[in-house]
């Protein structure tokens, strides 16, 4: 039965009882077996904890400032990045690809914009810079690693909020993404319900087994008892 009347309750939810583990089990289990982001994609902070609706962002890569036949919006410099960025709503996740690995794709400033509008975090399939200043805000970041190398002469955003694919997943405008220290899951938006109250569900039944384990049972029993290990 779903617990949440929205989803501002249910991220706190999961922020307090889940992790990537558990709802990637439940979705295993639905069938739903590659949602999971490359495991390279790391939280730039060990306890940083994202969860929100994504926003998705196309970037590509160019060779020079310069727009060429490009239509006028993508002749800017770095393509419709800024208005992606001003298009964030509370609660969304800023979570991008399509680069190649030799530039930034986030920053400090982009940090600050995001959290102004009250972003949930970003997701990078690639690099971020500006670490120190982005730690300093606590803004939920994950990516592959860090890397100076400035994004403006050598790409730009070409397209948002439209499905992009990362790794072996398919992310679409408001499927939700959570991530911690484990990795970053995607959930579907047509399945978010049953995840998460099976999540929940599963969730509270593994402290019921470490409390077991705990008291002296065996694994074996345990997971015959309890049906979770």
């Amino acid at each position: 039965m779903q617990v949440w009347n929205s989803d501002a309750e249910l991220f706190a939810l999961a922020q307090s009882e889940l992790f990537t583990a558990v709802v990637g089990d439940v979705m295993d289990k639905l069938g739903f077996l590659k949602q999971f982001l490359p495991p390279q994609i790391r939280p730039l902070d060990p306890a940083m904890v994202l969860i929100g609706r994504a926003m998705p962002v196309l970037e590509a890569d160019v060779f020079g400032e310069s727009g060429g036949n490009m239509a006028s919006d993508l002749s800017q410099p770095f393509g419709l990045m800024f208005r992606a960025l001003d298009n964030l709503k509370p609660g969304e996740i800023y979570i991008c690809t399509g680069a190649s690995p030799s530039y930034a794709l986030w920053g400090e400033l982009m940090s600050t914009r995001a959290q102004q509008l009250g972003a949930a975090g970003a997701v990078l399939d690639g690099y971020i810079r500006d670490t120190r200043g982005i730690l300093g805000l606590g803004f939920p970041t994950f990516a592959c690693g860090s890397y100076a190398q400035d994004q403006g002469p050598r790409g730009k955003v070409i397209d948002f909020r439209v499905p992009i694919e990362i790794g072996q997943v398919r992310i679409r405008p408001g499927d939700i993404v959570f991530g911690d220290v484990d990795g970053v899951c995607v959930v579907p938006q047509e399945a978010e319900q049953e995840v998460f109250v099976r999540a929940l569900d599963k969730a509270r039944g593994e402290k019921r087994v470490q409390q077991a384990l705990l008291d002296g049972m065996g694994a074996e029993a345990a997971f015959r008892t309890f049906g979770i290990m």
